[in-house]
């Protein structure tokens, strides 16, 4: 249930977003900007990774829908879990297993990253703009586990109501009507 009672007991970050939609609504750009603008990662593995931060912050509303996202683009939602269970066996290309082990380290001790970890995500053939992206999304994320977290949305939401939200991140983005979203969706 949530915190605050402006939102409903079912609420989603869509809610929050409704109820606060002048001070979500740079959050908003600066998601869709990240998770469906030009980048290096293809929308599947971005959304891979957000929903690899957001497991790796123990956030399941947040970890479960982007799983499902991902999995719209081609990332089989059981891949999150795989990668809880056994991260060197997982059914991950072996090219995003560095990237995976950067946002996990900067997640969990952004104190401790040093050049090495930089360079290990450069050697499997990744640009600075690549690795950028990487940091930015995990620090979307980061944001986004604590927004939910904090309003105290629902650890346990029911999963219909995750696949419809994928499904419609999945379609239409990050964006909202109030900040330029498809007019048929106003």
């Amino acid at each position: 249930m949530p915190f605050l009672s402006f939102l409903p007991d079912d609420a989603d970050m869509r809610e929050i977003i409704q109820h606060r939609p002048k001070q979500m609504e740079i959050f908003n750009q600066l998601a869709h900007g990240l998770m469906r603008g030009p980048s290096a990662f293809t929308v599947g593995e971005r959304e891979l990774i957000g929903a690899f931060v957001s497991s790796t912050n123990d956030c399941p509303y947040c970890a479960g829908l982007h799983a499902l996202v991902a999995s719209h683009f081609d990332i089989p939602e059981s891949t999150l879990e795989a990668l809880a269970l056994d991260f060197e066996i997982a059914p991950v290309k072996q090219r995003m297993r560095p990237v995976l082990r950067y946002v996990e380290k900067l997640t969990k001790t952004p104190y401790k990253m040093t050049h090495a970890d930089a360079d290990a995500v450069y050697a499997v053939g990744w640009d600075e703009f690549a690795l950028s992206d990487a940091v930015l999304i995990c620090g979307l994320f980061n944001m986004a586990n604590r927004i939910i977290e904090g309003h105290g949305v629902d650890r346990a939401t029911p999963r219909e109501k995750l696949r419809k939200s994928g499904q419609w991140l999945a379609e239409f983005g990050y964006l909202t009507p109030a900040d330029g979203a498809a007019p048929h969706l106003r």
